[in-house]
């Protein structure tokens, strides 16, 4: 399979929603990777491909994984943009084992984007947690521990809970995986 059949179908919308979930113009990305602005914009158009090398600048600057830029898997046209099976959602956030993240969303040019995550036992947040979305998250299975801002919660199966632009952190101290569906404005994957 070459490099190209591997790029994402919905690539230049992907990093245009990126760059503007992160509040940066096509002349600041432009200027940090040493491309011109015409080279960013045909990029975000699908007109311009960008080279390998150029994609991982591209993701590192956006702090997503490269593996979120490849791969949508094949699918019937109709189904394009409108349907995600279970089987073919793109891998999402760090390649840590203790956290799975999979998009929901068939890409990230909507205003939201919809996350599946398997917190892992023993799995715990790196640190505090804090961006400039809302957030809605929703226990499908298992338990979790959250703090908002320094209030601590235990999230169980059927609890749904919102962070608006506060401080998170999250610990999965117990025997069996958490399983939560989250609803994140702007998109930041």
């Amino acid at each position: 399979m070459s490099y190209d059949s591997r790029i994402s179908s919905s690539l230049g919308a992907d990093l245009r929603a990126l760059r503007k979930s992160r509040g940066m113009t096509l002349g600041q990305v432009a200027s940090r990777l040493g491309k011109s602005v015409g080279w960013m914009s045909q990029v975000e158009r699908d007109i311009s491909s960008p080279s390998y090398d150029e994609l991982k600048a591209l993701a590192a600057l956006y702090e997503v994984p490269l593996s979120m830029l490849f791969g949508q898997a094949e699918a019937p046209a109709e189904e394009l943009g409108r349907i995600v099976r279970a089987d073919a959602r793109r891998r999402v956030g760090e390649a840590d084992a203790s956290l799975v993240e999979e998009l929901l969303s068939p890409d990230l040019t909507d205003s939201f984007e919809v996350i599946h995550s398997t917190f892992r036992p023993g799995a715990r947040s790196p640190g505090v947690i804090s961006r400039p979305t809302q957030e809605v998250g929703y226990l499908i299975s298992g338990r979790l521990k959250i703090w908002l801002d320094d209030t601590e919660f235990l999230i169980t199966p059927g609890d749904s809970f919102r962070v608006r632009e506060q401080a998170l952190r999250w610990e999965n101290p117990f025997t069996e995986p958490a399983v939560a569906i989250w609803v994140i404005s702007p998109p930041v994957y």
